[in-house]
């Protein structure tokens, strides 16, 4: 399978870039998913990969061809990929079957044959027995497979997904997650997976693009972008977390006024910075455990401001002593605390990002 380049692509609508100079690499054989915001550029960019937008400027490359340039733009017929839509796409019309095996006719693929991979294709997406019935008679995640069915019979050489599960609700949402995770690791096609679910992101890809007006923020595994944001905006939509603008007053030393905090594995430039402590990432205990004069290492007072009840943990609002900062940390649900309560914080991990 051929990898997927993506060199300095621009494309405007007007005066509105919605790219503006995105590169990006897929390694043959992975998954990676452009998650990010409306308007971040995703679902244009995938349709300049797709071939149905000529880009203003940048190219598009896969393997040792390139597909898309300023001069000239493949198209998506020739391409070798299959796309998978937000809406399904299927031919109402149509019985499951010929639905799936409506690229194969294209492609004049005899019949006998034609029938044999549909057959097998919808055994491996778990529709076996439904190839004569319609897409009215389905259900949605049973009509999300038939497009997936469909995208894979033909064998492409790359596989693109528009937001695919958006239609489905929360439970069924779910369950294909993984479905289309393991159809990814049976048949291993390089697929680029335009999302802005994070959740959805992090189950399905191998790594992920994080968007932002038109440009790759940052790429990485769901853990490194977690845990090791590089940027502001990275930090505060991956996930939930306290951004605290700070100094860095040493390679390894955040102050804040009356607040200093040591920031483990950095390597902080002097100067302006801003701290990213996530939720989980502050023990949260009784006053009483905090040792004498709250000399510990990254431990601090802070009193209850609110206590909010989600089930497997506890979402607590917390204001440190001696200022105004207020602090979100996730509790365990065996030890409670109350509005008023006075805690101790420890700040167990937290890292910087840029401005």
């Amino acid at each position: 399978m051929p990898g997927v380049s993506i060199r300095g692509l621009h494309k405007r609508y007007g005066d509105v870039a919605a790219v503006d100079g995105l590169d990006l690499d897929v390694k043959p054989g992975e998954l990676v998913a452009l998650l990010g915001p409306s308007g971040c550029g995703k679902t244009t960019t995938l349709r300049v990969v797709a071939g149905f937008l000529s880009p203003d400027r940048g190219e598009v490359w896969v393997g040792d061809r390139c597909l898309s340039s300023p001069a000239t733009v493949i198209p998506p017929e020739r391409r070798r990929m299959g796309m998978i839509f937000q809406s399904y796409a299927l031919w109402p019309h149509m019985t499951v079957a010929q639905n799936v095996a409506y690229g194969l006719r294209f492609n004049g693929v005899p019949r006998a044959e034609r029938e044999g991979k549909v057959t097998e294709m919808l055994r491996v997406v778990q529709l076996a027995g439904y190839e004569q019935r319609y897409p009215g008679e389905l259900s949605g995640g049973q009509q999300q497979r038939v497009a997936v069915a469909r995208a894979l019979v033909v064998e492409p050489e790359i596989l693109l997904l528009d937001e695919p599960l958006s239609n489905l609700d929360a439970s069924l949402r779910e369950e294909m997650r993984f479905e289309i995770r393991r159809l990814h690791e049976t048949f291993g096609i390089t697929t680029l997976y335009v999302t802005h679910d994070q959740s959805e992101a992090m189950v399905i890809s191998d790594r992920v693009a994080v968007l932002d007006q038109g440009r790759v923020a940052q790429i990485g595994t769901a853990e490194e972008l977690f845990e090791r944001p590089r940027t502001r905006f990275v930090a505060e939509f991956i996930g939930k977390t306290n951004l605290i603008e700070g100094t860095a007053e040493r390679s390894d030393t955040f102050v804040r006024g009356p607040l200093r905090l040591r920031v483990f594995d950095a390597n902080l430039t002097p100067g302006p910075v801003v701290l990213s402590i996530r939720p989980h990432q502050i023990a949260l205990g009784p006053a009483s455990l905090a040792p004498p004069s709250s000399a510990g290492e990254n431990v601090l007072r802070a009193t209850v401001l609110r206590a909010s009840y989600l089930g497997d943990a506890v979402d607590y609002q917390v204001q440190l002593d001696g200022g105004d900062l207020v602090l979100r940390v996730a509790g365990p649900i065996t030890r409670r605390f109350r509005p008023g309560d006075a805690v101790v914080l420890t700040v167990l991990q937290c890292s910087a990002v840029r401005l």
